[in-house]
């Protein structure tokens, strides 16, 4: 029989051994974790246009920009009219178009199980049209019930007693938790949101411009016809433009003089964004954005992704990361924000590399002279970003296998 030392010392031993291989697992579970998530799948415009009764509630979330707004989102829940119901916006302008559907928006996940199980039977999520700071108070809120029998309804926070409550019908497409789609019986009715939009006051952008920390931006843009006109003809529609302070022009212009017209044009369409962007929405949304050079240049990408941190929203183009500094101008449908580096898109410039371990003196020496020029070379080549993620990735599992590894043979030893 063995001794009470033996057996404690094989307990310690299998108490060792658990410990270790919890650890591995944690370790590569961390690390994987870490791994930057994979982009959204989902596209609320191909979504509906799998489901040809609600082509014209898709068709008018493209008409009044929600739809970019929607595929932006981390959670949402879109609560869909089908074609009949659709009638009732008819007469309704479209920029009180995109504040009633906005209000059909929730920024919340509900599928067909979460509203059949809701707490206590009722609950109220805010709406787009609430958390785009465009409601005031509570009326962009929008109350749901579920009653006995599977009914569910809403309701917005501010519609008249009198309203009938919109009933949900059917879930349309989940993907938990980052969309779902509902279809509801009506339009959801709201005072607010219903309220007329006053046309946009006529806008003189590079007046605007020269008065708030962009004024030589704006010498660039009149002096260019084509970006001077696109700007002007997008500017009523949706548009945001980040202006480089005078500071980031003055910086640039040696390298700016150097280019060709077509991509002086380029590079000044860059810098705006056909879409309307509230300083709140950047704040509280991560992701890419096409530019007006997007649309101008076939088969260029033109693109960059805005990220935020708390307060702090940053622009990265790959060749360089420009923060906003402060709003010029914000008025739906144009948002004026100066930001403090001139946005290089890797189109036409290098994209920048990562940094890599410190290798030998000699080797220091050699990637030193490399980078002296790496910023300032052009490049005609617009797949130079392939795989620019990748070795980070790679990196994360490739640390998490060696820390199982090592630990696996730990417990073998």
């Amino acid at each position: 029989m063995p001794s009470a030392d033996t057996v404690v010392s094989s307990a310690m031993a299998r108490s060792r051994q658990s410990m270790l291989l919890a650890f591995a697992v944690g370790a590569m579970a961390a690390v994987l974790l870490a791994s930057p998530a994979a982009a959204k799948s989902y596209n609320i415009t191909k979504i509906l246009a799998a489901h040809p009764e609600f082509s014209k509630f898709n068709a008018m979330l493209s008409k009044t920009r929600l739809a970019s707004d929607i595929n932006r989102r981390q959670t949402i829940t879109v609560l869909a009219l089908d074609n009949s119901a659709m009638a009732a916006l008819d007469h309704y302008t479209l920029p009180t178009v995109r504040h009633i559907l906005s209000l059909h928006v929730l920024v919340d996940y509900y599928g067909n199980k979460k509203l059949k199980q809701l707490s206590r039977g009722a609950t109220a999520s805010a709406s787009m049209f609430q958390s785009t700071g465009t409601a005031s108070g509570m009326s962009g809120y929008v109350n749901i019930t579920s009653h006995k029998g599977g009914k569910v309804e809403f309701v917005s926070q501010d519609a008249d007693d009198t309203v009938k409550p919109s009933r949900y019908v059917k879930s349309i497409k989940e993907i938990p938790y980052d969309i779902s789609v509902l279809e509801i019986n009506s339009v959801l009715s709201s005072s607010e949101a219903e309220a007329p939009v006053p046309p946009p006051a006529p806008v003189d952008l590079i007046e605007l411009l020269s008065k708030k920390h962009c004024k030589s931006f704006a010498g660039l843009i009149s002096g260019n016809a084509d970006v001077f006109r696109t700007l002007n003809e997008t500017k009523d529609n949706g548009l945001t433009l980040f202006c480089p302070v005078d500071a980031a022009v003055a910086a640039f212009m040696p390298k700016y003089k150097n280019l060709t017209a077509k991509a002086k044009t380029a590079i000044l369409l860059y810098h705006g964004v056909p879409d309307y962007f509230s300083l709140q929405l950047l704040k509280s949304n991560n992701g890419m954005v096409s530019t007006l050079a997007t649309t101008s240049e076939v088969k260029k990408d033109y693109s960059y992704d805005v990220q935020n941190d708390d307060e702090k929203v940053t622009l990265v183009t790959k060749v360089v990361t420009s923060t906003v500094t402060a709003t010029v101008g914000d008025s739906e449908p144009l948002a004026v924000y100066a930001v403090s580096k001139f946005l290089k898109p890797k189109e036409l410039f290098k994209v920048a590399q990562a940094p890599t371990p410190a290798p030998s003196k000699k080797g220091k020496k050699e990637a030193g002279d490399d980078d002296d020029s790496s910023d300032d070379e052009d490049s005609d080549d617009a797949t130079t970003d392939k795989g620019d993620a990748a070795p980070a990735v790679y990196g994360r599992w490739a640390t998490a296998a060696a820390t199982a590894g090592a630990v696996l043979a730990l417990l073998m030893g």
